[in-house]
């Protein structure tokens, strides 16, 4: 930490009762906290809407709104579905159409859903969370083969807390309550199908039936026609736990009920479930961090840390395999599928009829292997190796075939959707892959380019970074000395350009290489230059990454991000003046402690949904299910955590670069009390701090691409302003 917090404004050794002028602001609907919210969205909206803004929002717009994106699809018997929003139908219809319209350039759509008339109809803002379809076999129309039943969760306003509705989609509507259709009210929670006539039941109906993180206690197998309050419980978890959740596992010949007791973030307890022997339940023996999963005959096994099993060692960020009778049974006999080393870590897994696909990132680089069985034995080989930046890999239909979508894009490059089959790897064929569809460009993008490159942090620590930029201002260049960064490109460009640098660094997840397709337009194609930052916390390489900056070590990831923002100076990317960090939620908490612990680095700071008094974290929505990333403040543990709660230590007497804070009324996962206490404290201290607030939105901020597009040419307009 480089600002003493000898001063601080909101005194941290006292109940925030006593100490904290601004919890009224924690009132989320209060009248008096709306109509502070109010007051300050029409002095950022004064501040920023400039001559410059209506024109990118409608640029931006036009992005989100652009009929020749890529429909992201899933099959479901004979059709593919896809979710779909435009200028014209701004909350979505869901829709489907065949395979082969799908290929064409102009497929044919039939509108399933349309939530714009439906929110017309309703009046309410319906933001879709989603669509299950019971797959025939599974319920008590087999024989007919008709994808029907299905299950549709919808949020008012986008909040995390929604309804789901059952739809019927040979009728094309809801199936009433009266008709006997299930239907959950509001809240956190969901539906999921066991057959026909039988659902799993999640729900916080009453103060007793959630945890202390808002999500519901109680698992329940559910009844056509019975009411909810009749549905039988299967699984519960402790107050203080995380969640419970139960589900079912149709495919034919290895149908599976299952349950997992959710302890923490990172802990749980999973178990099969005999629903025709009362619910009886065998725990599966492994560590409460290990991830348990089931695919046909198989049990996969994905440790975050190191553990013994029948006396062999496994590492923590492995992919393990085995048959799953004979685990069950108690033979140890296991396959490890992936095992990380220093540079190498499991991103992601995908499972086809018969092959194991592992996304692996090397040094945040993609590459894909495949793994299946042949005469009983593991065989590996690497898949899509034609294909580069960022790889995505989807199964078509798990239960039936070795078919694959495959999605590939970098930061400058748009997406390309592919259609790949595996069927040829058991004759030493190579994976078969097509072309489906490719987006086009949302920015000029000639003349940039983009590298990768490493910063050192405090400790000694290589972090990566990517720079991406006109390519005067982003070449790559040898390192003249090795030793000073590592096996990197020193990056440098003739002159300082505007730059803003991005992080998350928490809950293991990983920022790798995407389209920019809203920077682009907005940030990249006016000449500036956008950063990346690796940090500690996430996934990039692997838990090790991860657990390195948890709840004590949670300054590395400050640390890494702030070597990172030394770097782009020093190397002549960039001066402190036209530097700027942005961040959400996690990453809102991470340019919080840059703006009250690092703020001689930035020349601006872009705060979004943030966490930021970390004292009431744990009291406010979800934060309690949270503790295992930062720890609790409840506990002896507030003295380190004290360390980087940003609302804490913002202090007199220090020189804050300006500051723009962002967040929604109906974000119900982090609570907008953090963006509002923090914009008052700074407004006390005469901080140049502005404050835009959406009225709708959830924990994305936005609800629509309306709102999506004005948040973001808010957020870039108010950049310019800073760094221009």
């Amino acid at each position: 930490m480089t600002v003493s917090s000898a001063n601080p404004l909101i005194n941290p050794d006292l109940d925030p009762a006593q100490a904290d002028p601004h919890l009224w602001l924690e009132e989320v609907t209060g009248d008096r906290a709306l109509d502070w919210v109010r007051e300050r969205n029409a002095r950022a909206e004064e501040r920023i809407q400039d001559e410059s803004f209506d024109p990118l929002r409608t640029q931006l717009r036009e992005i989100l709104d652009a009929s020749d994106r890529i429909p992201g699809v899933t099959k479901r018997g004979e059709h593919l579905y896809n979710f779909w929003t435009d200028a014209e139908h701004p909350q979505g219809l869901w829709r489907r159409t065949t395979e082969d319209s799908y290929r064409s350039e102009t497929p044919e759509w039939e509108t399933l859903l349309d939530l714009d008339a439906l929110s017309a109809e309703e009046g309410v803002t319906w933001v879709w969370h989603g669509a299950e379809v019971l797959r025939p076999h599974s319920g008590s129309e087999s024989e007919t083969a008709v994808w029907r039943h299905t299950l549709i969760s919808l949020s008012p306003g986008g909040s995390d807390a929604d309804v789901t509705r059952e739809f019927d989609l040979v009728t094309l509507r809801f199936v009433e309550e009266s008709e006997g259709g299930f239907h959950r009210p509001q809240g956190k929670g969901g539906l999921s199908w066991i057959d026909a006539d039988t659902v799993y039941l999640t729900h916080d109906d009453g103060a007793e039936a959630v945890t202390s993180s808002g999500y519901p206690r109680v698992a329940r197998r559910w009844h056509r026609g019975t009411p909810l309050t009749e549905a039988k419980a299967v699984l519960s978890v402790e107050a203080d736990h995380m969640t419970a959740v139960v589900g079912y596992d149709s495919t034919p010949g290895f149908e599976r009920h299952f349950g997992l007791r959710l302890l923490g973030f990172y802990d749980r307890e999973t178990y099969l479930i005999d629903a025709d022997a009362q619910d009886a339940m065998t725990r599966i023996e492994v560590p409460t961090d290990v991830s348990v999963g089931f695919h046909r005959d198989l049990i996969l096994l994905r440790p975050r840390t190191d553990f013994t099993h029948h006396g062999v060692d496994y590492r923590g960020g492995s992919l393990i395999v085995g048959d799953a009778a004979r685990f069950l049974a108690g033979e140890p006999e296991l396959r490890v599928l992936f095992e990380p080393t220093e540079a190498a870590a499991l991103l992601g897994v995908t499972l086809t009829r018969d092959s194991v696909l592992v996304t692996i990132l090397e040094d945040v680089i993609h590459r894909v292997e495949a793994h299946w069985r042949d005469a009983g034995q593991w065989r590996v080989g690497a898949a899509f190796g034609e294909l580069h930046g960022s790889l995505s890999v989807a199964a078509v239909d798990e239960e039936e075939s070795e078919e694959v979508w495959v999605t590939s894009n970098d930061w400058i490059t748009p997406t390309s959707l592919y259609r790949g089959s595996l069927e040829g790897l058991r004759r030493g064929q190579p994976v078969s892959l097509e072309l489906i569809k490719q987006a086009p460009e949302r920015f000029e993008a000639d003349g940039l380019a983009s590298v990768q490159s490493f910063a050192t942090s405090e400790d000694g620590t290589r972090v990566p970074y990517f720079l991406i930029g006109r390519a005067d201002a982003v070449q790559a260049v040898e390192t003249p000395d090795p030793a000073t960064v590592p096996g990197a490109a020193q990056i440098a460009g003739p002159e300082p350009h505007p730059t803003i640098l991005y992080g998350y660094g928490g809950f293991q997840i990983s920022q790798t290489p995407s389209y920019l397709g809203l920077a682009g337009k907005a940030w990249l194609e006016a000449g500036g230059v956008f950063a990346v930052a690796n940090i500690r916390g996430g996934g990039e390489y692997g838990p090790g990454w991860h657990h390195a900056a948890l709840k004590e070590n949670r300054h590395r990831a400050y640390e890494d991000f702030a070597a990172v923002a030394r770097d782009l100076v020093s190397t002549g990317v960039t001066t402190v003046e036209k530097l700027a960090c942005r961040g959400g939620s996690n990453g809102g908490l991470l340019t919080g402690n840059m703006l009250a612990q690092y703020p001689e680095l930035f020349g601006a700071v872009v705060i979004q949904v943030p966490l930021l008094d970390m004292r009431r974290f744990a009291q406010l929505l979800a934060g309690a299910s949270w503790r295992a990333e930062y720890g609790d403040p409840e506990t002896a543990d507030w003295e380190f955590m004290q360390s980087f709660s940003p609302y804490h230590l913002v202090a007199q007497g220090v020189d804050y670069p300006p500051v723009l804070l962002t967040t929604s009324t109906r974000d119900d996962r982090v609570h907008p009390g953090h963006a509002r206490k923090m914009t008052a404290a700074l407004e006390q201290l005469g901080a140049d701090v502005t404050y835009w607030e959406n009225t709708e939105g959830g924990h994305g901020g936005a609800a629509n691409p309306e709102q999506q597009a004005r948040m973001n040419a808010l957020i870039y307009r108010w950049l310019w302003q800073q760094l221009g």
